[in-house]
């Protein structure tokens, strides 16, 4: 409808950006995937605006954790979890979190206390979970292919630009022992 667009309406784009305090014409620095399937940067966008395919993004990262976006209130990254491997138990006291399998499945555990994991339920594809503040968690892959996912934290869990190739960089870089 609209020439330069890969949408139906018309984009907006105001003359502040908030991203670089810049008042002239605003550029837009942030990734709009009008082309499905295209090759998407894989980085932390920050307090910019992001419209990206999710389901692209999580299926194409290939690092145990990378932030996609951390605003001042909630923070998306991506996962990818190796065979038969986990994302480790954890609490986070302060931070809920929404996370979503994009494709692969695996066994979500929860409990109050570390050596009561009670609540335990497979996921799959397109499945959500949430996890309250507070509750140990843990999310096993049981499938024979990387389990893909996005990871919302609010507030954000982890530093602005966090890219950890591996599990065993992650628990490095925040001072767990990863358990083998």
């Amino acid at each position: 409808m609209y020439h330069n667009s890969c949408h139906q309406y018309q984009l907006h784009y105001p003359m502040h950006n908030n991203c670089n305090n810049n008042y002239q014409t605003y550029q837009p620095q942030h990734y709009c995937n009008c082309y499905p399937y295209r090759k998407i940067n894989l980085r932390d966008y920050g307090q910019c605006p992001l419209v990206v395919n999710i389901d692209q993004a999580a299926k194409q990262n290939q690092t145990y954790r990378t932030a996609l976006w951390t605003g001042k209130y909630f923070q998306v990254t991506l996962m990818s979890i190796n065979v038969g491997d986990d994302i480790g138990l954890e609490v986070h006291p302060t931070t809920d979190q929404f996370i979503r399998i994009e494709e692969g499945q695996g066994l979500v555990q929860m409990g109050d206390r570390k050596d009561t994991l009670d609540f335990q339920v497979m996921a799959y594809d397109d499945y959500a979970i949430m996890v309250p503040a507070g509750k140990w968690h843990n999310l096993t892959n049981t499938g024979n292919k990387p389990l893909k996912l996005y990871v919302i934290y609010a507030p954000p869990e982890h530093p602005y630009g966090t890219v950890h190739e591996t599990k065993a960089i992650a628990m490095s870089a925040e001072g767990k022992k990863v358990q083998i």
